[in-house]
């Protein structure tokens, strides 16, 4: 089906109110616009390139561990989540009591992102894994009571307070079991000749359009753009995600999405996802020089420091997974006593490597914070 001759589907009267039925997607695809392809060509490549830095750098799994925190972070904040990154690296205990659920949320993603990616070893991208995903993501939080790991058996919608005033209504839940057995298809589909950036997008609009569960859509529709990615070979380990990108381009992303169901303009929706992967992918790419960068300048400031500069050398690498530590974190990392371990840190704080974040004269936390910087920078 060409894109300009697409229509998004059609809404069908319920009790008291109209649900929209999307059109399948599991079959081939073409369009004449040719913004499409020089998009498409300019993606692919920053992808690759960005994907060349996982290849390249050493130990890029703990590098990767800050990406997925970060992502986890950006893509709560989307649904209301309000924890800082600062606060995401740290430990519950060290969490104002009254920012525990929000922190939550944020850990939830991580762990949710991090199993996904391990599934992903031994099971191909799938409505299964989707549901197993979405229960770490949902379990003990806010949303725990709107069936984690279940798609819905009722009707939801968005916008608005009731099914009255929505913005959008999806698909009834009867519609379901067939909407979503089309999209895995078209996951998988050997048949069609549609590039995986292509198809990544319009899995992307049909699982939002479609809200298969009673919360969490967005945050699971995001996660499943870098598992696509990661299933399919485009990226070798979990390096790109696009929620930066969506938060500060939100209400664009959203109109996008509308005015696929509204004026069936599929392209205008696969142009503003492709842009948005060589705007992040590019984003991407800087952020692993910027740590590069920052690896070498941390290593000729370690040099001075004689006998302890491998003990700062190794927890350096600690920190670059984790990026806070506290005096007894260090001695129990480093088999150190606590003097020779609260001096190195202190020796490292002198050096503008650690910076101390809680003012505290017992308890006290630093924090890597030139590479958290790196972080906090990024679009």
């Amino acid at each position: 089906m060409k894109f300009e001759e697409f229509v998004a589907g059609s809404h069908k009267q319920q009790f008291q109110y109209k649900s929209f039925q999307p059109a399948l997607i599991n079959h081939g695809w073409s369009w004449d616009d040719p913004r499409i392809n020089v998009l498409l060509e300019k993606s692919t490549r920053t992808l690759g390139e960005l994907n060349a830095f996982t290849l390249i750098v050493p130990d890029v799994d703990l590098f990767i561990r800050m990406h997925i925190i970060k992502e986890a972070n950006t893509s709560s904040r989307i649904e209301g989540t309000r924890t800082e990154m600062d606060e995401a690296v740290l430990e519950e205990e060290a969490i104002l009591p009254e920012r525990r659920d929000d922190w939550r949320e944020v850990q939830n993603y991580v762990l949710a992102m991090n199993r996904a990616i391990e599934d992903l070893i031994n099971l191909p991208l799938s409505l299964r894994l989707l549901r197993h995903t979405h229960e770490i993501l949902m379990s003990g939080v806010r949303g725990e009571r709107k069936t984690p790991g279940e798609f819905r058996r009722s009707q939801n919608w968005i916008g608005g307070s009731s099914l009255t005033d929505a913005a959008f209504i999806p698909p009834h839940h009867d519609e379901l079991p067939d909407l979503l057995s089309d999209l895995e298809a078209f996951w998988h589909n050997e048949d069609i000749q549609v590039p995986h950036l292509v198809r990544c997008a319009l899995s992307h609009y049909q699982f939002e359009t479609i809200h298969p569960f009673l919360d969490g859509n967005g945050r699971i529709g995001r996660l499943l753009i870098t598992l696509y990615l990661v299933s399919h070979g485009l990226l070798n380990k979990p390096s790109l995600y696009l929620s930066a990108h969506l938060e500060k381009h939100r209400g664009t992303y959203y109109d996008a999405l509308t005015r696929v169901r509204e004026s069936n303009d599929i392209g205008h929706w696969v142009r503003f996802f492709l842009q948005a992967i060589v705007e992040t992918a590019e984003s991407g790419k800087k952020t692993f020089r910027r740590i590069l960068d920052l690896k070498q300048e941390f290593e000729l400031e370690v040099v001075k420091l004689g006998r302890r500069a491998e003990n700062a050398r190794q927890m350096i690498m600690y920190l670059y997974g984790t990026p806070t530590i506290t005096v007894n974190k260090a001695m129990e990392l480093l088999k150190i006593k606590y003097v020779p371990a609260n001096s190195l840190i202190s020796a490292l704080v002198d050096v503008g490597i650690l910076q101390e974040i809680t003012g505290y004269q017992r308890n006290r936390i630093f924090i890597l914070r030139r590479y958290m910087n790196i972080f906090q920078d990024e679009n």
